[in-house]
């Protein structure tokens, strides 16, 4: 058995290197045990490492495991992204010309070829309503009033969001969250918060974007695909957009600068998706088994 594994680190949801949101993505995933992927991911300490092993489903280019730093999980965005883009950057032809699809905890995701940007098909979402006194926690220990919260879902595609629209995007940008209290406060199965408000004055984006996960080892995720994908819901089932196609914002708070594109599709698909840049390839020493 070899005792290294080709590694890549892709920048997601960005042109310029070191300004998106990293994802580690360790190749030929088959060989690790499951203590060892989440051992590997604790290292990394990026919001997510995801690990490329043979699909158990014939449809499928791929099979992906995805971990933070503390979790596995079934599905998330910007992983996706990251590792789709790893994976044809390692020399793999996809079934299909147009898009690969991933087999990973949530199903099977397709993701979309568009020249150099791709696009994951956000999985079918599950959808609830927010208790009074869970909002009121969450205002609190964020930083603002519930009554400034326009509108709120807690929001399944994998990753679990609490998903709340503010009044603007410099609402958005002014939030300071108490992470302890903020962590406290979430009850167990769900991944974070995620915060939207439309920009006042539209440049190049639509709406900025915040996304909180204070139990996934990590407090802020600087560009979060499966956080945007249920902002999308929200926009689509709530008609916040006469437009099928717009632009996010997200990072700013970090020093990034991610852009994630999200199109409504006419059949009800929502996709999710951007550029991505290899920043790092090489091989990763496999840990020693305990």
């Amino acid at each position: 058995m070899k005792n290294k594994v080709a590694f890549q680190q892709v920048d997601v949801f960005t042109t310029k290197p070191y300004r998106g949101n990293p994802v580690a993505v360790v190749m030929d995933g088959d060989q690790l045990t499951t203590q060892q992927m989440q051992q590997i991911a604790n290292w990394c300490h990026l919001s997510e490492t995801t690990f490329v092993c043979s699909p158990t489903n014939s449809q499928a280019d791929y099979r992906l495991r995805i971990f933070s730093p503390q979790h596995e999980l079934p599905f998330a965005g910007h992983p996706t992204i990251g590792s789709a883009k790893a994976v044809l950057n390692s020399g793999l032809i996809p079934k299909n010309k147009d898009y690969l699809v991933q087999e990973c905890g949530k199903g099977l995701v397709k993701i979309y070829i568009k020249r150099d940007q791709l696009f994951l098909t956000l999985p079918q979402p599950q959808k609830k309503v927010v208790s009074p006194e869970l909002l009121k926690d969450i205002s609190k220990y964020i930083g603002f009033s519930d009554k400034e919260i326009k509108l709120s879902e807690i929001i399944d595609v994998g990753a679990v969001w609490v998903t709340l629209q503010l009044k603007n995007d410099q609402q958005v940008l002014n939030l300071n969250p108490n992470f302890g209290e903020l962590g406290k406060a979430l009850p167990a199965g769900i991944t974070g918060v995620t915060v939207f408000g439309e920009k006042a004055a539209k440049e190049n984006t639509d709406f900025e974007v915040r996304s909180f996960v204070p139990n996934e080892g990590v407090t802020e995720d600087p560009v979060c695909g499966s956080g945007n994908g249920c902002v999308a819901i929200m926009i689509k089932d709530h008609k916040l957009l006469s437009k099928n196609d717009y632009t996010v914002s997200q990072g700013q708070k970090l020093g990034r600068a991610g852009r994630v594109r999200v199109y409504l599709d006419k059949n009800g698909e929502i996709l999710v998706g951007g550029q991505a840049i290899s920043c790092i390839s090489g091989d990763i020493l496999l840990p020693l088994s305990e």
